[in-house]
């Protein structure tokens, strides 16, 4: 006797759940906002914690990465060769030419929003520069693949495939960061599934109506390969070259990808 073996699906949210997921990812997006127009040289990545808490709190959520696995901050703050997961300090200056990764969780009535940017700290080097916008594109062009009925590995296949598009347009060789990903997210930050930021197309779990993945591309400019700092949480390429991380938390959705962490 045959039996039908069930599709795995990403869970579903329903529509007020999406729409409370978005309230606190406006409160993100509105926390990215203020550290970036506060940040400057001679500012330390502790003040733009101090930032990113306050406007947070301030708006009736937490932060949900302060205390997450034991992590100190309520950001993440990855300057230069640091890939994510740089721990605020009172000893990292921001100077001139910087390029600065912040990654930001904000929790509201149970539900929570996940989103990163890189900026640089006044003008950039040309190639980091061009680093930075091609992650963020290709961020861009791996969100069009959350749609229902793709795969969880369509996505990886968009990301991979926009990074090497990106080479292109941008002029620029990139590496995409060997073993770090996005994820699912609703009630808790990280939930299953792990989305790899490369891969054939067509595998996981299929993705529904009103499922919900942070998608994050992290590229770096000459390797692919990192290290994990003796802090046991910040992530630099092997060889010092700069990185760039791009999040958003989104849904997918009748009309096309919803992005729940907009920047308004």
């Amino acid at each position: 006797m045959g039996f039908r073996k069930k599709t795995k699906t990403i869970p579903a949210k329903t529509p007020e759940q999406l729409n409370s997921m978005q309230a606190a990812g406006e409160i993100v997006g509105q926390a990215l906002q203020a550290v970036k127009a506060a940040a400057k040289p001679g500012m330390s990545t502790l003040d733009l914690d101090a930032i990113a808490e306050d406007v947070i709190r301030s708006a009736g959520a937490t932060p949900t990465f302060k205390g997450y696995q034991g992590f100190p901050g309520s950001i993440c703050s990855s300057v230069n060769d640091m890939i994510v997961h740089g721990i605020p300090s009172a000893d990292v200056i921001l100077k001139e030419g910087d390029l600065v990764s912040i990654d930001c969780g904000a929790t509201l009535n149970g539900w929570v929003g996940d989103s990163a940017w890189t900026f640089g700290i006044g003008e950039l080097a040309e190639e980091h520069r061009l680093l930075n916008e091609a992650t963020e594109w290709v961020l861009h062009q791996g969100i069009k693949a959350m749609v229902p009925g793709n795969r969880l590995t369509d996505i990886s296949w968009a990301l991979e495939e926009a990074t090497s598009k990106a080479e292109v347009k941008f002029g620029v060789d990139l590496w995409i960061v060997d073993g770090y990903g996005g994820h699912g997210i609703g009630q808790t930050m990280h939930e299953d599934p792990y989305l790899a930021n490369e891969g054939r197309p067509g595998r996981g779990p299929v993705i529904q109506e009103g499922s919900t993945l942070a998608i994050e591309p992290m590229l770096a400019l000459g390797t692919a390969d990192s290290r994990v700092l003796d802090d046991e949480w910040g992530v630099v390429t092997v060889d010092g070259t700069f990185a760039s991380h791009w999040e958003h938390t989104v849904a997918a959705t009748a009309g096309g990808p919803r992005i729940l962490t907009p920047r308004v």
